[in-house]
Formats: C-alpha cells, structure tokens, sequence
C-alpha cells in the first residue's frame, strides 16, 4: 500500500476516487473521458504541491519508508555485487552496506547506508544510524579500492551516527574523524549520492567526495532538524522553522556551491516510480565518473582539495 504524507491529503483523495471510478469503469466499461480528466488533474494537483514543497516537507519527503534505499540502488545499477562484512577489528554494522560490484561493466567499490522499510528491518539496520564499526568497515573497503586502483561510490542516507554510550566507547568520533582524514587524501575517484537523508558527521564519513550528488527531494545538513529545534529552542515542535533556517535542501546546497548536481525525481518523489529514479541515477553517476576517470591522481587530489577549501568562504 501507499504511504501518504500529511501535506499529500488532497492527492491522497483524488487518487482513491480516481481508482473508484477506474473500478466501476471498468465494470460497466467506457467513462475513458472523465478518467483522462481525473488523470490530468492528479498530475496538475501533484505538480503544484511538490512545486511548493517547504524544506520541513522536503525532509518529510527524503525520510519516506518506501523510498528506494542503498541496497534498491546497487541492486539496479551495478551489473553484480558482491557485499563484504566486518570492520575485522570488532563486528560487522548492518547499518552500513558495502563490497565490490561492477558499473556498468567497470569494477567499481560500493558502500552506502542502510535504513531499511519494514520495523523488523529497520530494528536490524538500527534505523541507519552506523556504529564506529560501520565506518571502519566503509574504511577497509575504501583502502581495498585505493590498492586495487577501483573508483569508490556512496549513498548517503542516515539522521546521523548512533549515539549510543557503547558506540562513544569504541571511538565513534575517531572512527569519523579517520574516514575523513583518509577519504581526503584517497587515489581513486569518489562519487557520492545523497538519496534521502543525510545527517551530521555520520553523512559526512562517507561523503567526502570529488562529486556530490543529491536527489532532488534530499537533505544533507550538519543536524537534523529536530535536533537543531532542541538545541535553540528546547522545543522539538520548531523544526518546521530549523529546517528552514538549516540551508538543507537541495537546490539550497546547490546555491552554496556544496552540491554538483541536483539529480531530478518522478513527480511526487523517488518512491513514486523507483526504477525511473534509479535509472536516472545511473546516469548521473555514469556522467561525473567518466570525467573523473581521465584525471591524473595528481590533478584529482588538487581539484578535490580545492573543492572543500572553498566551501564556506565568503567575500565581503
């Protein structure tokens, strides 16, 4: 079944009738005209809401269950894949996904969060939220990459890093800190999509890329907006106004100069037509990975330096 967002009420009416009346068509056959205008206006309906979408709607949007996931997009875009697991220092994350597959014919290193859609899934990913194993796990695969000389490609999709006592314990912050650190400096090419939710430094840890990406409907921001609301206000119910206030969406990161590219979704989001999203996707990705192939290591270390040296400054 469908899942529907507060703000997609109307949508959700006019779809419901719209099938009814498909129903009864059907039934007794013909009434094709008031369908294709009842078609017409879903569409109509659907575009002018999600033209006006606020940044709190936008998060609602990059947050939805059905929303295709790392796993649906590996599973879509690379002819094979084979996923590799543990940190070989503590355990393996669920909440972090990863191993060796092929894009479009060229071997290729995939790592990307995992929220999962059901509560039994989501329980078993931890909600997305990535222990310091998890990251360390994103580390060996990156420094696997780098030895075999394979282009690195991440998805982004978390409200942050667990905060848990026991993930602090086993150095949650150095373990963010190193992937940092190592993913700057890194001899291979490195793509990341941000395709729902991106939170804090448990975003950026796997996200310190030569190309950015995000999906149309994604956030990316230094906190999620709950948490920013708490924190200023001590009131959770602002988020509405932090979201706002965070710079989090796409075409607001795009602005920024932090973003590449905004890639477009189907109307009403990615969780409306998952193939054409990943499809979409691909190509995107395709484009920036082909550009990034032709550099030299020496050229691809100083452009990505530069990229993260500007961000952030500002002239008077």
């Amino acid at each position: 079944m469908r899942e529907y967002l507060d703000f997609e009420k109307p949508i959700a009416e006019l779809e419901d009738k719209l099938e009814k009346l498909a129903a009864s068509s059907h039934a007794r056959g013909g009434r094709q005209e008031d369908l294709n205008k009842l078609r017409a206006r879903l569409h109509q309906l659907q575009a002018e809401i999600y033209a006006g979408l606020s940044a709190w709607q936008r998060t609602q949007v990059a947050r939805h269950l059905q929303r295709p996931s790392t796993l649906d997009y590996i599973g879509r875009l690379c002819d094979s894949f084979i996923e590799l697991h543990g940190d070989r220092a503590f355990a393996d994350d669920h909440a972090i996904v990863g191993g060796l597959a092929r894009f479009n014919g060229r071997p290729i290193v995939v790592i990307g969060h995992q929220k999962g859609k059901t509560l039994k899934e989501r329980m078993y990913r931890n909600f997305g939220m990535p222990n310091p194993e998890g990251y360390r796990k994103a580390l060996r695969l990156m420094r696997l990459a780098e030895k075999f000389g394979r282009p690195v490609l991440t998805f982004i999709d978390t409200p942050g890093a667990y905060p848990g006592i026991g993930a602090e314990e086993r150095g949650q912050a150095e373990a963010i800190g190193r992937n940092l650190l190592v993913m700057a400096s890194l001899q291979v090419p490195i793509v990341t999509v941000v395709i729902g939710e991106g939170g804090s430094g448990g975003a950026l840890a796997i996200g310190v890329a030569d190309r950015l990406l995000m999906l149309q409907h994604a956030v990316y921001s230094v906190i999620s907006p709950e948490g920013c609301a708490a924190i200023l206000w001590n009131d959770q119910s602002k988020a509405t106004d932090a979201a706002e206030a965070l710079n989090m969406t796409a075409d607001d990161l795009q602005k920024l100069g932090i973003t590449d590219q905004v890639i477009p979704e189907p109307l009403g989001g990615a969780h409306r037509d998952p193939m054409l999203s990943c499809d979409t996707v691909k190509k995107a990705i395709e484009a920036h990975l082909s550009e990034l192939l032709e550099l030299s290591t020496e050229d691809l270390l100083k452009r990505r330096y530069d990229k993260y040296r500007r961000i952030g400054v500002l002239a008077e």
